[in-house]
């Protein structure tokens, strides 16, 4: 029995922005990424939060998941994730109520510990760099209290927000938030699209420690991977070279917006071996190694859902990537 065909299939979307492209472009394309992915079948939608990246266009990431969610109507859509040492845990719980008071049972809500952004950008913020390193936990308990049924005695409450329980999920790319989501009894995502290392560690010690709870009575573990697929093994290695350039944007110090594709990529071998660290999961090929490799994927991760991140400098060959996808789970 194909593991792929009885896994589901979601989508995480960084809002991309190509050279020579625009925002409003990037929005546009968005939108019609999210009601493609939704007619073949995938779950949910994420998009996750980025600040002060010229090649990013979700930091308004609540924002963006109302827009998305009003534009679709029936796929979950939802944060993968929002910052929370970014934020006063009430204004996210009033955000992410009004969308889930909106878009009834369609709105998930990812939590990242990480700030998802530099030092000084932390500073505009207006937020303490020390937000989240030791109070995590709290920031997540507190959260949850304002989606919860109103307690008796409650002082603060979230108008919109107090009784919409919209689920919470913790994301990460370490033990951390894999143990503290055990502990908590919520469902776990691994960012295995650009921290791959630790992934089958992580996903460890979430089902050892898993604790049951009234959101969950045993483990769910979501993957993030990049996937690159084409009509055939060439050209999806030639359209892979766009997610390799926005790394070595990173690696280099550069604005990360989308490049296209190239024939050879001029890189050091230092670079190169960097950037096979951070695609260490990708997946790139035609129909035939896409599925083998996503099975595989599957059977050594266990994991529950697979979590798609794809960078294509053409919309129209992102699109094709996913209908390719969605395919193999029924021409199997």
């Amino acid at each position: 029995m194909s593991l792929l065909a009885n896994t589901r299939l979601s989508v995480l979307d960084l809002a991309p922005v190509r050279q020579g492209g625009s925002i409003s472009e990037t929005f546009d394309n968005t939108v019609s990424l999210a009601r493609h992915v939704e007619s073949l079948g995938y779950h949910r939608f994420w998009l996750a939060e980025h600040h002060n990246a010229a090649g990013i266009a979700s930091a308004a990431t609540s924002v963006l998941i109302g827009h998305v969610a009003g534009a679709t109507s029936s796929i979950r859509v939802g944060s993968g994730g929002v910052m929370l040492p970014n934020h006063p845990p009430l204004i996210v719980a009033e955000q992410f109520g009004t969308l889930a008071t909106l878009y009834p049972n369609r709105i998930d809500l990812g939590l990242g510990r990480a700030p998802g952004t530099d030092g000084a950008t932390i500073a505009a913020l207006g937020r303490n760099p020390q937000s989240g390193v030791h109070d995590f936990p709290q920031q997540v308990a507190e959260l949850a209290r304002y989606l919860d049924d109103e307690k008796p005695g409650q002082r603060v409450s979230a108008w919109p927000g107090q009784g919409t329980h919209v689920p919470l999920w913790l994301l990460g790319s370490s033990g951390y938030s894999a143990q503290l989501a055990a502990h908590l009894g919520l469902p776990f995502a691994f960012a295995g699209q650009f921290a791959p290392g630790y992934m089958m560690e992580a996903l460890r010690l979430y089902r050892t420690s898993f604790q049951p709870s009234s959101v969950l009575d045993a483990p769910y573990a979501m993957a993030g991977i990049p996937v690159v697929a084409a009509d055939s093994d060439e050209e999806a290695q030639y359209q892979a070279t766009t997610q390799q350039q926005k790394f070595l944007s990173l690696i280099r110090g550069r604005r990360i917006q989308l490049a296209p594709p190239v024939r050879e990529m001029d890189w050091s071998p230092h670079e190169q071996t960097a950037i096979a660290n951070n695609l260490g999961a990708a997946i790139v090929g035609g129909p035939e190694t896409v599925h083998r490799e996503l099975e595989a994927f599957i059977e050594r991760t266990g994991v529950d859902e697979v979590m798609i991140n794809s960078d294509f400098f053409d919309h129209a060959d992102r699109l094709r990537s996913y209908e390719i996808i969605a395919g193999l789970r029924s021409n199997r």
